[in-house]
């Protein structure tokens, strides 16, 4: 299930079968022009990754909005932030969050945060609508399909 009025709607209808949250964690930074066209991308693929996952997952996962944080920022109290996202959403009957992103900062702060997170490696750049990037998603959602399969 999306973010959206339509699937929140009958979310409301099933939730006891709707156990898991996924949530992307994505960098934004205006300050660094060399790095704009790599965040945005990253942004898109991921938000991708986020939908097909749930898509395959359909039934048990609502994908929530993305998080977005300033590259720069601080990551303890970022991570005080998320958690306290997961707080909110642990009042639901969510019993599983996922933390989906491309950025290897966030293991060093894993063990803090009150969620799985899921470290994926970055895609730098490349046409989205391509066979060969689409072919990678779809593998790379398998794969994560199966791991978050193993937390249930």
């Amino acid at each position: 299930m999306q973010w959206n009025k339509n699937d929140t709607d009958q979310y409301l209808q099933a939730k006891e079968y709707i156990d898991t949250v996924v949530m992307a964690l994505i960098p934004f930074q205006l300050s660094n022009d060399q790095e704009l066209s790599k965040l945005a991308y990253q942004d898109e693929v991921l938000q991708i990754f986020a939908s097909e996952i749930t898509r395959e997952l359909s039934g048990r996962t609502m994908q929530v909005p993305a998080y977005h944080y300033l590259k720069s920022a601080n990551r303890e109290s970022e991570t005080d932030r998320i958690n306290t996202w997961i707080q909110d959403s642990a009042k639901q009957p969510f019993q599983h969050t996922f933390l989906l992103t491309f950025d290897a900062s966030w293991k060093k702060q894993e063990r803090e945060l009150n969620g799985n997170l899921l470290w994926l490696p970055g895609i730098q750049s490349g046409d989205i609508h391509s066979k060969e990037i689409r072919q990678y998603i779809h593998d790379q959602v398998m794969q994560i399909s199966e791991l978050i399969q193993s937390y249930w």
